[in-house]
């Protein structure tokens, strides 16, 4: 197969990239490098993909590139790209969402519907569900996003479905809910607490740290790409939660465990668009894509800790 990945760059993305040139397949990355964490990071996500003859990165924005040249031939199509962050949705940086998250999404589904691919693979996000009382959230549940990049991923979904209802576009929407591992962005919790913890520095932690998430290592992410990829489903949406629903404060207690250190902990205020409570009824994942999250949290938290380590993350 040939497969564009959007985004190749990114946390996720980069694993997916890997995925699929380890599968035997030919795969063209296309990112951007938008500036919310530093370049260099990147690229390092990109250094064994560029010692590869089946994969070609191409430095473009899904905002005003000409696609067809890149989905020329392409089977599948796993659009990972996306301005990431919840706080920082808010304000003057909201263009840079909705243009990125929205339109750029648009963008990229016009041109599919010319090349036609076998599947279009989304990543959206379980900010679209917002807070609610529904415990674990399910795909027929209320969306009711709280910050502005919920709103933006929600509404990327929402194409998704119209260009499956009204050109028989075969896509994809999974839901990923907190997504860790080797790779993850500076700004993400799970990285922050361990750099922190390692440093013998203070954890800032918004809120009480009683909030809960259902963390999902990125190998299971990857899994359930590849499964929605070759699936017959189209028009579809799948939660991808990891089944590891604890609160934050224990996540810090298994850090401090794991690199044997007690973790120093300074709380601040809930921040506007954080969510109280995530957990991902995962059941229609199961049914339909055979999807398993196999890697535990504390296995997972241990894989992050020692790249992180490795990658000079602390330094």
């Amino acid at each position: 197969m040939k497969a564009l990945v959007t985004g190749a760059a990114g946390f996720v993305g980069s694993h997916v990239a890997e995925a699929l040139v380890n599968r035997g397949h030919t795969v063209i990355g296309l990112d951007c490098f938008l500036d919310y964490y530093p370049r260099a990071l990147k690229e390092s996500n990109l250094e064994a993909l560029a010692a590869s003859e089946s994969f070609t990165l191409v430095e473009e924005s899904l905002v005003d590139a000409d696609l067809a040249p890149v989905l020329d031939g392409v089977d599948w199509v796993f659009h990972q790209a996306a301005q990431a962050g919840v706080r920082a949705s808010w304000g003057e940086d909201f263009r840079i969402y909705s243009d990125n998250n929205v339109y750029g999404t648009q963008r990229l589904l016009e041109a599919c519907r010319e090349a036609k691919p076998k599947k279009l693979v989304y990543a959206s996000s379980s900010s679209v569900y917002g807070d609610t009382d529904e415990m674990p959230m399910k795909e027929s549940g209320p969306t009711r996003p709280i910050s502005p990049y919920g709103v933006t991923k929600l509404a990327a979904e929402h194409l998704m479905w119209l260009y499956y209802r009204s050109y028989g576009l075969p896509t994809v929407s999974l839901r990923y809910f907190t997504v860790y591992g080797p790779r993850q962005r500076p700004d993400m919790a799970f990285n922050r607490f361990i750099t922190a913890v390692a440093q013998g520095d203070e954890i800032l932690l918004y809120g009480d740290g009683e909030q809960t998430r259902d963390f999902t290592y990125v190998d299971d992410i990857v899994a359930a790409n590849l499964a929605a990829a070759e699936s017959d489903a189209g028009g579809e949406l799948f939660n991808i939660g990891g089944g590891s629903r604890i609160s934050v404060n224990e996540v810090i207690a298994s850090i401090g465990d794991i690199l044997g250190r007690e973790p120093r902990v300074r709380r601040l205020d809930v921040q506007r668009g954080d969510v109280r409570h995530t957990a991902a009824d995962t059941t229609r994942a199961q049914r339909l894509l055979g999807y398993d999250p196999a890697v535990t949290l504390r296995e997972g938290l241990g894989r992050q800790a020692r790249w992180q380590a490795g990658a000079g993350q602390q330094e």
